[in-house]
């Protein structure tokens, strides 16, 4: 592809005394070879610049590379413009419809067109399953479940009972969506009385959900993820919770029951949310922050119990110096000592 054609497609302006060169991948600047574009986001990899192989780099509209045989693509976001061209040079695999004879389908299971249905895949009764749909092998879909076009079920995957996926979405190996939710009451005995878990998981359009992340229905009414919203791997999603649009869960995070999170919301690893928690659009949580209370829109926190990130760091200040108090008192202690000392004995 021409820089000039990789310029238009992904948002950037070519800066290139030759933009009919010839660009056939795209890499990072330690990986990037003769013929691949690269990218410049962080600044603290500018020294790498200049030792890069490759034959043209992504970057800002205010930064500087100072090398004559590296052309330039200026990005808002050499990043996303970089994330554009990978998409190019690596377009998703095309399948032919097919249907392996070793799949155990209900008849009563309703198949869109051109579907894809692996080795030893089980489709129980009332399944839908739309058109174009690619389900990997030994895969088990429960009774009732549907699954939207374009969506991709890899192997191991179990869709419990009743559960909607909509158009466009991935579930990685191992994932399950639609277990039982965790919820139990003491009896007269006090012994554990499984309470019914009647209700359904909801997967809206173009969510993508990690290998081994669990997700599960509601004792009433749903569990709902919502659009676009992007699951890491091991995660737990509780009964009756909700996910926001766009929202990024990363690795080992875990919602306790009916929780929520907004909009666009980050909650990066190990993040923990207490049960019938709330979580504002485009709140940012750190790893391991553990929240107990509900978090305002917007707000960044880290920290167990969560607090401002600001106030975090500031005792982190203060708690490094922690070790020399002690020391410090007692040295107090001594100059006071001394000085209450009658005169007699000074």
């Amino acid at each position: 592809m021409k820089l000039s054609e990789l310029a238009a497609q992904t948002g950037a302006r070519c800066e290139a005394s030759d933009a009919n060169a010839e660009i056939a991948g795209a890499a990072g600047l330690d990986q990037a070879g003769p013929g691949q574009v690269t990218f410049l986001a962080n600044p603290r990899y500018t020294s790498r610049v200049k030792t890069t192989r490759a034959s043209a780099i992504y970057i800002s509209e205010n930064a500087q590379v100072n090398r004559d045989d590296l052309a330039v693509l200026r990005a808002k976001d050499p990043y996303l413009a970089y994330t554009r061209a990978l998409i190019l040079f690596h377009p998703e695999s095309s399948f032919e419809p097919f249907v392996h004879p070793s799949a155990m389908i209900d008849p009563s299971a309703r198949m869109g067109e051109g579907v894809f249905i692996g080795a030893y895949v089980v489709i129980g009764g009332n399944v839908k399953i739309g058109d174009r749909a690619h389900i990997y092998p030994r895969a088990t879909i429960y009774y009732g479940a549907q699954i939207g076009a374009d969506s991709v079920i890899h192997s191991g995957v179990a869709i419990r009972e009743n559960s909607v996926l909509g158009e466009r979405v991935i579930v990685h190996n191992n994932a399950v969506i639609g277990a039982d939710g965790f919820g139990f009451a003491k009896n007269e005995e006090r012994r554990w009385l499984k309470i019914p878990q009647t209700g359904r998981v909801v997967i809206e359009d173009d969510v993508e959900i990690g290998a081994c992340t669990t997700i599960d229905k509601a004792s009433v009414g749903e569990t709902r993820i919502g659009r676009g919203a992007k699951l890491d791997n091991l995660i737990q999603v509780g009964h009756s919770c909700a996910v926001g649009e766009d929202a990024l869960l990363c690795a080992q995070v875990g919602m306790a029951g009916s929780s929520r999170v907004g909009k666009r919301v980050i909650l990066t690893g190990q993040v923990g949310i207490g049960g019938h928690i709330s979580v504002g659009d485009d709140a940012v949580l750190y790893p391991q922050s553990g929240v107990p209370d509900d978090v305002a829109a917007g707000q960044v926190l880290c920290g167990t119990p969560a607090f401002e990130i600001g106030a975090f760091w500031r005792a982190i200040a203060v708690f490094k110096k922690l070790g020399d108090v002690p020391k410090r008192i007692r040295a107090l202690e001594k100059r006071l000592d001394e000085l209450e000392k009658p005169k007699s004995q000074k």
